[in-house]
């Protein structure tokens, strides 16, 4: 069995987690040109807590980039290996709907788990335009590439197609962007393996601020912004009937607020 990630191995990651957040918000800020993110601090009565962070502006509709750091004596598991086992759980997830259509949605979360006398590694990202560009999709894909190799020759192409696998919307048959990567269950030396995760966040900060500020100030019609809220429906359609990180939040009594904080702030269906 996996060792269990040492007391200093978790509060390194704790701390990476904490500056991710930090640095997004703060890119959030520069993209917006205006609007301020507020940071709220909230408590898990069963162990633990995080710190939410909104920006909402007239540039940047609303992003949100939050801690989390939770524990307890029983592990909810999907899995029924860990079912009951103690755990805990950390990480950094950011989400962002923008004002202009043409500028995309972007997803980014990394986090460490661990249950009983084991531990694993997940996370990813990924980019869903409204109105695709060529460019942007290959910066963000060279981008997550460059992380991938930390993992070996062939890390891009099999987390590049788990995206597109765990991303998939069944009732609307399609997957919902242009994809990323997608990574769970990473297991084995934990000082060989969170260069990677904190590769991913890292590529993530700088590419996904440059692809918004090539887009924000695009002229668009009012029937493209129309067209953007009925297609965000489909975003919110995948976070509330089939993503597993807004289950397992629900199911740790995670704050109800920062779960749903990826849901777009207007919508139409």
């Amino acid at each position: 069995m996996e060792n269990l990630v040492s007391e200093s191995q978790k509060a390194s990651a704790i701390s990476f987690f904490k500056d991710v957040q930090n640095r997004l918000l703060q890119k959030f800020e520069e993209v917006d040109g205006k609007a301020k993110a507020e940071r709220k601090v909230w408590q898990r009565p069963e162990g633990g807590g995080g710190i939410i962070g909104v920006l909402r502006g007239s540039v940047v509709e609303k992003a949100g980039a939050n801690f989390s750091e939770v524990h307890g004596e029983n592990y909810p598991a999907l899995e029924e290996t860990y079912k009951g086992l103690p755990f805990f759980a950390s990480g950094v997830s950011t989400i962002t709907h923008m004002m202009n259509p043409y500028a995309p949605i972007g997803h980014m979360n990394v986090r460490l788990i661990t249950v009983g006398d084991t531990f694993w590694l997940g996370g990813g990202a990924d980019l869903t335009p409204f109105i695709p560009f060529k460019e942007d999709t290959e910066a963000f894909h060279e981008s997550l590439r460059n992380a991938c190799a930390l993992q070996g020759s062939d890390a891009y192409k099999k987390y590049s197609a788990w995206c597109d696998e765990y991303f998939y919307i069944p009732h609307r048959q399609s997957v919902r962007g242009v994809g990323g990567i997608f990574f769970d269950h990473l297991k084995g030396d934990f000082d060989l393996l969170f260069p990677f995760v904190k590769a991913t966040a890292n590529a993530y900060v700088e590419v996904f601020p440059m692809i918004l500020n090539r887009r924000k100030a695009m002229s668009y019609s009012e029937s493209e912004k129309d067209q953007q809220l009925y297609w965000r429906g489909r975003y919110a359609e995948f976070n509330l009937a089939i993503d597993r990180g807004t289950k397992f939040g629900l199911m740790t009594n995670g704050n109800t607020e920062a779960i749903f904080v990826s849901l777009p702030p207007v919508v139409k269906w």
